[in-house]
């Protein structure tokens, strides 16, 4: 029953039986296939930003400029440190693990060094 709406217009407001459970698989596949895609890019991605310390630091020094500027000792023995190009403004925040492997945190333009004094005991600011 068409009450004269042409064919163009018509609306097929819900799927059935077998369309439907074809539908729901599909979205199911895509959505499996996303999950599984996004998490190989995450790995991937993670593996690309570590290497053994003294690479790291050759290549910041040697393609940016950067020397260290600043360390601190993280939970588990893990250093960290910020290399900076004073000069040119870059800099990047390295974490470096007890077996060597230092892992890019980190990065930006705009460097500054400050030397700042803590405030006086009592005051909020």
């Amino acid at each position: 029953m068409d009450h004269g709406v042409p064919p163009i217009m018509r609306i097929r407001v819900k799927p059935k039986g077998k369309e439907m459970t074809e539908k729901m698989m599909k979205l199911g596949l895509l959505s499996a296939g996303l999950l599984l895609g996004a998490a190989t890019y995450v790995e991937a991605q993670g593996l690309q930003h570590c290497a053994p310390r003294d690479q790291v630091v050759d290549r910041l020094a040697a393609k940016y400029g950067e020397t260290r500027q600043s360390m601190g000792l993280g939970s588990n023995n893990a250093v960290m440190e910020v290399y900076a190009n004073v000069e040119g403004g870059s800099w990047t925040i390295t974490v470096t693990t007890a077996n060597g492997m230092t892992c890019l945190v980190a990065s930006g333009q705009a460097f500054e060094e400050l030397a700042e004094a803590l405030p006086p005991k009592g005051d909020d600011a």
